[in-house]
């Protein structure tokens, strides 16, 4: 072995500790920008709309599609998954987009029409509307988790 490539090890009792970084020495060169959060944090949400998404009258109607039960099935249509759709305007008209388990149900012809009167019972509703889709086909994927309980599926 040559004098280069020589290993030395040296025994030592103790490694002296890295400093520590004291936040009053970084306080001396940072600078602390404006928090961007404060305006946004201060701000009280916006009043959800009566007739609109998410308001009273939306909630009404829900809960009166949620007394309607399907004569085969013992769950109400809203949790069954054949409600697509609840729209009110601030006027209140109020559309509902709904299915029903196949275009051969028995109710196929009442049950639109028992929708549509249920709907235009609720306060705050002027103009009831009620749209038959086919498209997209109603599956029991769309059923809402207390209704695969209540029948056993889930």
């Amino acid at each position: 072995m040559n004098e280069q490539s020589k290993i030395e090890v040296e025994t030592v009792d103790a490694v002296a500790a890295p400093p520590k970084a004291r936040v009053e020495d970084v306080r001396e060169t940072f600078e602390r920008k404006r928090d961007y959060l404060d305006g946004f944090l201060s701000q009280k949400p916006a009043e959800a709309p009566v007739g609109g998404a998410g308001g009273a009258t939306q909630e009404a109607i829900v809960d009166a599609l949620k007394e309607i039960f399907d004569p085969e099935i013992p769950v109400n249509i809203y949790d069954l998954g054949l409600i697509y759709n609840v729209e009110v305007t601030p006027d209140g008209h109020a559309v509902v987009t709904m299915t029903l388990t196949t275009p051969h149900c028995p109710v196929a012809e009442s049950m639109p029409a028992e929708v549509e009167l249920r709907v235009g019972a609720v306060p705050g509703v002027g103009h009831a509307e009620v749209n038959l889709v086919w498209d997209p086909p109603w599956d029991p994927m769309k059923m809402s988790d207390e209704a695969r309980l209540e029948l056993g599926m889930l």
